[in-house]
């Protein structure tokens, strides 16, 4: 990434946009979302933010303008519409410290103003960096489509309830809890428009500790596939980002852990030839230990964890214990490679028949023939 996308609090904080003519009047209303504080620079108004004015929702200054103008600010939006006054204005900003946004001038910007899908709370930006405004402008469409439009209210609801929630309910419930909300009966009661049904339900799911809380077992043993992050399942990154600690191994592609929840704990349990610093029963201890503490647990093993993966010895520790596990197969390697070659593991009238056999076995040197 060139930039890095973040959300600024803007409570009370001082946007400054100069220039009074229609670029201005787009920034203005893009800021007039937030709860920021705006003053615009200009010797003169358009009729649009000169009514912004007049109703207080703006501050205005015709003042000539110093690097002083731009000091203490969140943001500085220059828009005069007049490249070499904009130019100017930056340098001003700059010397006061500020972030700046020159509009159509991507190289004088500190910081790039994305497509927005408002379901406030509930905020979505896309950005492209500045190379292709039309694509961020397509995605938007698309999630636009994909988010009901009430639904920042039932996040509002959410946000409120949650203190409520941490009172009466683990870490672990919390977390079901709200899996539950947002893909259940409460989000489908909202989005139809019965608010207080989806609240109510909601407080009483709160309340009794009663609700339907994910089905899938405390521990996955998921099939990272062979090698690259988009021929996971999507099954698998499911349980990725349900994962509270993620055990993994060294040919896991490191992408792959980007598909997980940001705050999972991640535990390299990987194995070199000749060094292992992790044995199989190390791992099976590690797995059960964390899953009897309550975590929900993924074991994401490259290729498919039931083939030449030790799953089967996991699951069994597992079982053991009494926990219940849930296998996530994933993409062997043999077929990824046969697939990376453009050939096929079999085919008919030709090859019928397909063995698959390990070179390396526990007692040393397979017998199989090559």
């Amino acid at each position: 990434m060139k930039t890095f996308p973040m959300f600024l609090q803007m409570r009370g904080r001082r946007v400054v946009i100069a220039g009074g003519g229609e670029q201005a009047a787009q920034k203005c209303r893009l800021i007039l979302k937030t709860e920021a504080k705006i003053t615009v620079l200009a010797s003169g108004l358009d009729p649009e933010l000169a009514d912004l004015h007049q109703q207080g929702r703006i501050e205005w200054s015709d003042l000539p303008i110093s690097s002083d103008s731009f000091a203490d600010t969140a943001l500085v939006f220059v828009a005069t519409g007049c490249p070499g006054m904009d130019t100017c204005l930056h340098d001003l900003a700059k010397q006061a410290g500020a972030t700046v946004n020159v509009v159509d001038q991507p190289d004088l910007c500190d910081a790039i103003t994305p497509s927005i899908v408002d379901r406030s709370p509930v905020v979505v930006a896309i950005g492209t960096e500045g190379t292709a405004p039309v694509l961020a402008r397509q995605i938007k469409t698309k999630v636009e489509q994909m988010l009901e439009p009430r639904l920042g209210d039932l996040a509002a609801v959410a946000g409120r309830l949650r203190a409520r929630a941490a009172q009466r309910l683990g870490p672990r419930d919390r977390r079901d809890l709200w899996r539950w909300v947002f893909n259940g009966p409460v989000r489908q009661l909202h989005a139809t428009g019965a608010e207080r049904n989806a609240t109510a339900k909601l407080k009483e799911a709160i309340d009794t500790g009663k609700f339907g809380a994910s089905d899938a077992p405390a521990v996955a043993l998921v099939g990272a596939g062979p090698g690259s992050k988009d021929l996971i399942t999507l099954r698998g990154v499911q349980r990725l980002q349900e994962a509270d600690v993620i055990f993994y191994d060294r040919l896991v592609d490191p992408e792959i852990l980007d598909l997980a929840r940001r705050d999972a704990e991640r535990v390299y349990v990987g194995k070199s030839p000749g060094c292992h610093h992790w044995p199989q029963d190390k791992i099976c201890r590690v797995i059960v230990s964390a899953a009897l503490q309550g975590k929900r647990v993924v074991r994401l093993k490259c290729g498919d964890p039931g083939v030449f993966a030790r799953g089967k010895e996991e699951a069994d520790a597992l079982a053991e214990a009494g926990i219940a596990c849930e296998i996530v197969p994933g993409i062997t390697a043999a077929s990824a490679a046969s697939a990376a070659l453009g050939g096929f593991l079999t085919e008919r009238g030709a090859c019928d028949t397909l063995v698959l056999a390990t070179g390396q076995s526990e007692l040393g040197q397979s017998d199989l023939a090559v």
